[in-house]
């Protein structure tokens, strides 16, 4: 297993915004978490990257106890986060914001190899590599961002929304690209998303989060039959 999560409890201000989540990833899977707004989903991954403490519960990553990890040695073990917003560094070019994400003694490591695999998923980040990253496209911040995501090497890559305030037709490329990189690269991924269908579509297992708690969970097939997430989130 490479991540465990065992009783996730957070706080913030007296209210809870997680209740009690278990969720697993195992090596190379692709895992999606959806579900409506304030469902708790940012919650978890600011829980798993170290910026919230959760009041109750475990995480596991690849058998070590991460709560016991300080959040800036984290990303040195082989997780990366995407956060929601896309956030690059916006006076800084292309080519620098991606040098800023192989920062990790992995990502260094594998700098080369990582930067030739991120221009062959999004092209266009090849033709503007020395244009300054405040002047590209909402769709391009966001190749950036995960971009940045990939060249620190990571074993688990955290993606936060990331189709949030796109074009359909970009987000659809952006989950294209999301889909190659688990089928292609194998790489692991957790994936939270409010647009259910694309990502039930693409992942191989899937959690339904309301309210701080997990709804439901399945297989992506089973997910996509199941009457009641057909009716609240496919519209069917």
């Amino acid at each position: 297993m490479m991540l465990a999560i065992d009783g996730l409890s957070v706080s913030y201000g007296g209210l809870a915004a997680l209740r009690g989540v278990s969720l697993n990833v195992d090596e190379g899977q692709f895992v999606a978490i959806v579900g409506p707004n304030g469902a708790g989903k940012t919650t978890l991954f600011k829980a798993i990257s170290g910026t919230v403490a959760p009041v109750a519960g475990k995480i596991s990553f690849e058998g070590r106890d991460l709560l016991a990890i300080p959040p800036a040695e984290r990303a040195h073990l082989g997780i990366a986060h995407v956060p929601e917003g896309r956030q690059v560094f916006a006076s800084m070019t292309v080519l620098e914001n991606l040098e800023m994400g192989a920062y990790a003694v992995r990502g260094r490591a594998e700098w080369e190899r990582n930067l030739e695999r991120i221009l062959s998923l999004f092209p266009v980040l090849a033709e503007r590599r020395r244009q300054l990253a405040g002047t590209l496209s909402g769709g391009e911040q966001q190749m950036l961002a995960i971009g940045r995501g990939i060249a620190s090497a990571p074993r688990l890559l955290l993606l936060d929304e990331p189709s949030m305030g796109l074009a359909p037709a970009t987000a659809d490329l952006i989950f294209n690209r999301i889909a190659a990189l688990h089928r292609e690269d194998g790489l692991t991924l957790l994936l939270v998303e409010q647009r259910v269908a694309e990502a039930l579509e693409s992942c191989d297992y899937g959690y339904v989060l309301e309210t701080g708690r997990v709804a439901l969970e399945g297989a992506h097939n089973a997910l996509m039959a199941d009457d009641r997430v057909r009716r609240a989130y496919l519209g069917m």
